[in-house]
């Protein structure tokens, strides 16, 4: 028996649209979970590079928000169906369920009792640009019949498909009970929110890591969260007695940088790999370098997620050498409040001024010694010549007499060949120079400028948040009197 469940995969709400859908390619084709990449493959496009062409195909139609994907899962009874028997079920299905409109990637994961299948596919068609659509009551009429087609081919159980719209997971009320590998809802969520509490500093921050992370969030009189393909939102509370917001306050409060000192001489996080003691060499901190101090050690004890890939550790290696940039910058800087970061901010944009006016000054003076340098590339050119014809070949003396002319002429203006290459090199050096100045002034100036940008907006985000508690406290105390 094998039994068909439907996802979908939207827009990421970010600048890069696809970024739920590209996770959802890379978690399927782990190959780790099909036999080292055996029991995986492509259908109307190359696995390697599904994701891309997906989004060829999107740019190619104009059509590159919104919904992105779907995913289908299909799930056999523990026991029932070998992998390789599993891949055919799952290869069929998708060849005669999408044909050949569908860029697609399948792949069999066989690392649970459970042996199960992912779907993924484009939602732009590929030959006409239209978007899939999924219409109330295709699940019974068009796809569990497919899936119960091949499982009576290859000899299986099939589940009875009930008429009169009766939704396909109102049999089984809890998805989790099919076990889809790491693919549980429930243990999704906890480590989500385990991650976002070892990286917030406070509630509100917590609330908008796992916003970013595709959640929908309800704040009533229960925390309740939705990840992207949930159908319903799960309360917290009843993940456990560590997931009640009161409880997830509180971890944040005591997810202080004294648990990671514990940790330092435990296991390090696979993820991301120690940072060098040094780097991390706790002084007296003030103000905002505890915000960034305090990033560091977070990112540097991350716990790998069920979905975690190499790219995302490259992506978590990366924030973390920027979060540690910005540490050193506001503990060499001495920058202890917004303020003075604005102040030091202001003070690299001056001197970013003065190093583009030293630039231009340098350029005009260059441009003014251009007829000596010329001069002097044309002695170069003759050089071999003239160094044959003072060795007594006088098949050179024309050469030779057009060199002595330039030498002449450069005399003419007070300096020798030498002065000038001399003179030359030192424009080079001065403009490399000024270049590295200004190049290193303008990556502190963006630094500052994002972490102004960081700061301001956790400001606005806690101000909202607080004018939203506000107004439904007001909202509720007016309910109440009536």
């Amino acid at each position: 028996m094998a039994i068909t469940k439907i996802l979908t995969i939207g827009d990421s709400g970010m600048k890069f649209a696809g970024k739920h859908l590209e996770q959802a390619v890379s978690y399927i084709l782990d190959r780790e979970k099909t036999q080292d990449g055996r029991l995986a493959t492509g259908i109307n496009c190359q696995m390697g590079k599904a994701f891309e062409q997906m989004a060829a195909t999107k740019r190619k139609y104009g059509k590159t928000d919104k919904r992105q994907g779907y995913h289908f899962i299909i799930s056999f009874e523990a026991g029932e169906v070998s992998p390789d028997t599993a891949f055919e079920i799952i290869r069929k299905f998708t060849e005669e369920y999408l044909g050949q409109e569908y860029e697609a990637v399948l792949a069999v994961h066989d690392n649970t009792a459970h042996v199960h299948g992912h779907i993924i596919f484009n939602s732009v068609n590929y030959y006409n640009g239209r978007k899939y659509r999924y219409e109330k009551g295709d699940w019974a009429k068009k796809i569990q019949p497919v899936t119960n087609r091949l499982c009576e081919e290859y000899g299986l159980s099939t589940i009875e498909i009930e008429e009169h719209g009766r939704k396909c997971n109102e049999r089984y009320k809890d998805w989790n009970e099919f076990r889809d590998g790491k693919f549980i809802w429930r243990e999704m969520i906890r480590r989500d929110v385990d991650a976002c509490i070892m990286q917030a500093e406070s509630f509100e921050e917590f609330l908008d890591l796992m916003a970013e992370k595709g959640y929908d969030i309800k704040q009533n009189k229960y925390l309740a969260v939705k990840p992207l393909g949930m159908q319903r939102f799960c309360r917290c509370k009843s993940m456990g007695e560590d997931y009640t917001e009161e409880r997830i306050r509180e971890r944040i409060r005591r997810e202080n940088l004294e648990t990671y000192a514990k940790r330092k001489h435990g296991e390090d996080s696979h993820a991301i790999g120690p940072v060098k003691d040094e780097f991390l060499r706790r002084t007296k901190l003030v103000g905002i370098q505890k915000t960034y101090y305090a990033k560091i050690c977070r990112l540097r004890h991350l716990e790998r997620l069920p979905y975690s890939k190499a790219w995302e550790y490259r992506e978590e290696i990366r924030r973390m050498q920027e979060v540690h940039e910005k540490y050193l910058f506001l503990v060499k800087n001495g920058i202890h409040s917004l303020m003075e970061l604005i102040a030091v901010r202001d003070n690299l944009k001056e001197k970013a001024a003065e190093c583009g006016k030293e630039r231009r000054e340098l350029y005009r003076e260059k441009k003014q010694m251009e007829p000596l340098f010329s001069v002097a590339d044309k002695m170069m050119e003759l050089a071999p010549a003239e160094k044959s014809w003072q060795a007594g070949d006088e098949f050179f003396e024309k050469e030779h007499l057009r060199y002595q002319a330039l030498e002449e002429q450069l005399q003419g203006e007070g300096y020798s060949l030498e002065e000038t290459e001399n003179l030359r090199k030192k424009y080079k050096d001065k403009g490399s120079g000024i270049y590295g100045r200004q190049r290193e002034i303008k990556k502190r100036l963006k630094m500052a400028g994002e972490m102004i940008a960081e700061f301001t907006e956790s400001l606005e985000r806690a101000k909202d948040r607080q004018e939203e508690k506000t107004g439904q406290e007001m909202s509720r105390d007016s309910r109440s009197q009536k």
